[in-house]
């Protein structure tokens, strides 16, 4: 009896050093290819990070955001050439750099040429409240 026991008891031991060092080599092997992967996203062309800047900066263009946000357009529109230059140059940590930023400077644009546009709209909406009223004192007075 004591003997199965003991057997049943060193099993529990190597299945646990086994269950440890497979732990080990999962963490090891995640590890590696972390690294793999941050080592490789240099060496790929971030052509789908300027165009997906490009169509933001588009996108900020048809929006009217070049009327209410020219500085941000413009600053977009130039990390977007950059962008470009630097990919063209193989250099893709650079060009993935520079897409990030005229794609956040697109959004920031847009945005503005929205808040502008919304900011208009109420404005316009007070003054049409405002003749209305004036339409119904002046109707009121007139009544009396």
């Amino acid at each position: 009896m004591m003997k199965k026991f003991t057997d049943a008891g060193m099993y529990e031991q190597s299945h646990k050093a086994g269950s440890t060092w497979l732990k080990v080599a999962c963490c090891t092997g995640l590890v590696a290819m972390s690294l793999v992967g941050c080592a490789s996203k240099e060496k790929v062309p971030a052509t789908s990070d300027v165009a997906v800047s490009k169509q933001a900066v588009s996108n900020a263009t048809v929006s009217g955001a070049a009327e209410y946000a020219p500085l941000e357009v413009a600053s977009a529109q130039d990390k977007l050439n950059q962008a470009n230059q630097a990919l063209a140059a193989k250099d893709y940590v650079k060009a993935r750099e520079l897409a990030n930023q005229a794609q956040a400077d697109a959004q920031l644009a847009q945005s503005k040429a929205s808040s502008a546009k919304a900011q208009a709209a109420a404005n316009a909406l007070q003054d049409n409240i405002r003749v209305m009223r004036e339409e119904l004192d002046r109707s009121a007075s007139v009544n009396k």
